[in-house]
């Protein structure tokens, strides 16, 4: 079986890439097909071993830094641009770059496509993004003709896909909806490596339990404007953990938001942490708090459930199918600063067994995905065969 790895772009090491990591781990012979690959982001270490093809946008001077989401109208024409009929599947994870659809030679090798998908795009369907460009007028028309057009060919690639996987029922529920396809869900490898549990850097010292925990990029649509309004308000400590990812309007407009703002002290921005401090930071936590509104799935919830830690998460999205109300954490239904310290102060009136959290969490591991996603692809490869 000749498989062949496709994946949106590598640049920032996220929630996707820990996915396709593990996807290399199954198939360590297996290319990796990619918009582009920036050598200087934070993911291309993970990668750096195995054989990278990028497409021809990787000569487009600035289109790794600053074209690629304004040019995103060109992903149907980088993906049609491989050759993939030499391959007996292609396997795509494919999340905001419509990574999926590809080519098949007329008469020649008609391989396997299946798609692992981490949410159709969700800037084609109405769900909040990690930048509000609409913000402005002209992006605003732009984005309304070019998702358009966008939007149709989603469509179109969505059929020629041979078999969806979902990350969450939350997704599959898009899957279906958006596409008319249904899905088998396999949920991403979401807990701490053994190597991020190897004990606490010396770096860091512990605490008292004290503070409550996000571990995101410093953009828009995770919850990050809400968490500082409401530990300004209510005085309790918050520490982000996490870096600026594209453009830097979010990062700005929190720090100056604290700045102003008396007690801004209890609020800490801690930048990018290494995994042994992710570690500690996740184990030390009071609780995490997890606050995007339409998440697909949400793997650092799951991360601070592995070492005992308790989540308290807004009721929506992928977070319903981690997060066990009032025995691993709290869900919360209203969403407003008011909203979430009424959660804050009814979660400190609970108790949570840490055994709980950690039990939850193993559903959710590295080797469960990597023996379902192998067991998923030889059935459907030798079914396609036969």
């Amino acid at each position: 079986m000749k498989i062949a790895l496709v994946h949106d772009y590598i640049k920032e090491f996220g929630g996707a890439e820990r996915v396709l990591e593990a996807l290399t781990e199954i198939f360590p012979n297996a290319p990796i097909y990619t918009a582009f690959c920036d050598k200087k982001g934070t993911a291309y270490e993970h990668f750096k071993n195995k054989e990278i093809i990028s497409s021809w946008v990787q000569n487009i001077p600035f289109f790794m830094t600053k074209l690629h989401s304004p040019l995103r109208f060109l992903a149907p024409f980088i993906w049609e641009s491989f050759d993939l009929s030499d391959y007996d599947v292609v396997f795509s994870s494919a999340s905001w770059y419509i990574t999926k659809g590809f080519r098949k030679p007329f008469g020649g090798n008609h391989f396997v496509e299946i798609c692992y998908c981490h949410t159709p795009p969700r800037w084609l369907y109405g769900y909040s993004t990690s930048i509000n460009f609409q913000k402005y007028v002209l992006v605003r028309a732009y984005a309304k003709i070019v998702g358009h057009f966008m939007r149709m060919y989603d469509f179109k690639a969505a059929q020629r896909v041979n078999y969806f996987i979902a990350n969450s029922r939350e997704v599959a529920g898009r899957i279906k909806k958006f596409y008319r396809r249904d899905s088998t869900v396999i949920y991403p490898p979401a807990t701490l490596s053994l190597a991020r549990r190897a004990g606490p850097p010396a770096s860091l010292p512990k605490s008292e339990k004290d503070y409550y925990l996000i571990v995101s990029r410093i953009v828009g649509a995770k919850g990050l404007d809400l968490a500082v309004d409401a530990a300004i308000k209510a005085g309790f400590k918050l520490k982000i953990a996490g870096s600026p990812a594209g453009y830097y309007s979010e990062h700005s407009k929190l720090h100056e938001k604290v700045e102003r703002c008396q007690g801004s002290n209890k609020i800490e921005f801690l930048g990018q942490v290494t995994d042994l401090e992710l570690a500690e930071l996740y184990k030390e936590a009071k609780a995490f708090l997890a606050l995007a509104r339409d998440e697909d799935f949400g793997i650092t919830p799951v991360e601070a459930m592995s070492v005992g830690t308790p989540v308290i998460a807004f009721n929506g999205g992928g977070y319903r199918e981690t997060v066990l109300d009032k025995k691993t954490g709290l869900l919360f239904d209203d969403y407003s600063v008011s909203g979430l310290i009424k959660a804050v102060k009814e979660f400190e009136g609970l108790k949570i067994n840490p055994k709980d959290c950690i039990m939850q969490a193993q559903q959710f591991g590295k080797e469960r995905f990597k023996q379902e996603i192998k067991q998923f692809v030889e059935e459907k490869y030798y079914a396609h065969r036969d």
